[in-house]
């Protein structure tokens, strides 16, 4: 489908700009396409930390933002911080054509409301139901704060012209919950540029003398599950009686101080590791030397719809998975992956046992993975998708 190309401006306030990598092929996807793209993003910590460049054609404005700490009271902070900026740096960029949302939060709508009153069409990026996602992350229930966040989401599909969901879970929320029409909601799946995951040659030094090494790769808060796969670690030593692996987990995110502590508590230490984040080129270098890869995201309400970005990851690399029962994971890996009992840490640990001891089943994963991406569920996919939101809005 054709998009008459016009001024697009996206707004993030998750993650910087490129370094999200999904708002990154988007990015690139219209400006192939001949858009004239904006980005307002915060500014990274080590990467991504220019207030105002263009990359690639790109034009990016960024803002100091400090990550919440302390419960909801920090997020009202955070988010109250990033919407002022926000505002205040449209209004440099000027009218524009398209005013492309990503959540969370779910308080974007605000800009939006402020463009559309100068002419500009609302699309709507919805990366994480924020529902869902409050009662994974607060042991606080259906409480006045869940509420709040169930209207804003309301007012901003009410905003919305169209949206656009990353699977067809968040779809069917966003007609059955948003009460959008499924001709303005478009799949647009969130998927590795294959060429920019390859292998390299394995390096057995990152297993530090054991034969295995076992992989995490991916944000660590209170819902990522990464208490999880400790807890299957320590049952794989202690339960199944394997000793022969190391284990790295390469990420951050506000749980990361907690999940070096429990590591250390179950006396894992000597056979975790955690790099925090680090390099493409050394993210290729662990994931080729890892013979599986842990995704031990536990069932809640939020990640059973959810894409995981590091299932398809492990797969761009042809690595076999260990998950739990979750819909939108086996949607993702189909048979990539073996799928423990939702939550169930010493199964967890029994199918990574039972993958170390299958290296031909592990290759038969890994290349199905990999046909995966490269196929169905590639980025060339989702980038006509992608234009044809773009195109419904325009129109």
């Amino acid at each position: 489908m054709s998009v008459l190309p016009g001024k697009a401006l996206i707004l993030v306030e998750n993650l910087s700009v490129p370094f999200d990598r999904r708002v990154w092929q988007e990015c690139q996807t219209l400006r192939d396409a001949g858009w004239e793209v904006h980005v307002i993003c915060p500014q990274g910590t080590k990467r991504d930390t220019e207030a105002e460049v263009t990359i690639d054609g790109v034009h990016i404005l960024r803002y100091p933002l400090k990550a919440a700490t302390g419960g909801p009271a920090g997020y009202v902070q955070e988010y109250g911080s990033a919407l002022w900026h926000t505002l205040r740096l449209a209004r440099k960029v000027g009218r524009v054509d398209v005013v492309h949302a990503c959540n969370p939060p779910d308080l974007l709508f605000l800009v939006g409301l402020y463009l559309k009153r100068q002419g500009a069409k609302f699309i709507f990026d919805q990366h994480d139901l924020c529902p869902e996602l409050y009662l994974s992350r607060f042991d606080r229930g259906e409480d006045f704060l869940y509420r709040a966040v169930c209207a804003l989401e309301r007012r901003t599909y009410k905003t919305a012209d169209v949206v656009i969901a990353t699977n067809e879970s968040y779809k069917d929320v966003a007609v059955k919950r948003g009460g959008k029409s499924p001709d303005d909601v478009f799949v647009v799946r969130s998927a590795p540029v294959v060429e920019r995951f390859h292998m390299v040659p394995a390096e057995p030094e990152l297993k530090k003398g054991k034969p295995y090494l076992l992989a995490y790769l991916g944000v660590m808060g209170p819902q990522d599950g990464v208490d999880y796969a400790l807890r299957a670690l320590a049952s794989l030593r202690d339960e199944v009686g394997r000793t022969d692996w190391h284990a790295v987990f390469i990420g951050s995110g506000d749980a990361f101080d907690a999940m070096v502590a429990l590591s250390k508590a179950l006396k894992l230490d000597d056979q975790v590791e955690f790099t925090g984040r680090i390099s493409d080129e050394d993210l290729l270098r662990y994931l080729s030397s890892a013979d599986v890869c842990l995704s031990p995201d536990p069932l809640n309400p939020l990640n059973d719809v959810s894409t995981m970005n590091k299932i398809m990851e492990y797969m761009a690399m042809s690595r076999p998975i260990v998950s739990f029962e979750l819909r939108e994971a086996r949607v993702s890996a189909g048979e990539a992956a073996l799928y423990a009992p939702a939550n169930d840490e010493p199964e967890f640990a029994k199918l990574i046992a039972h993958l170390l001891d299958s290296p031909e089943q592990r290759a038969e994963m890994g290349e199905l993975g990999r046909a995966r991406v490269a196929g169905p569920l590639s980025w060339e996919n989702s980038q006509k998708a992608l234009l044809a939101a773009y195109a419904a809005a325009v129109r």
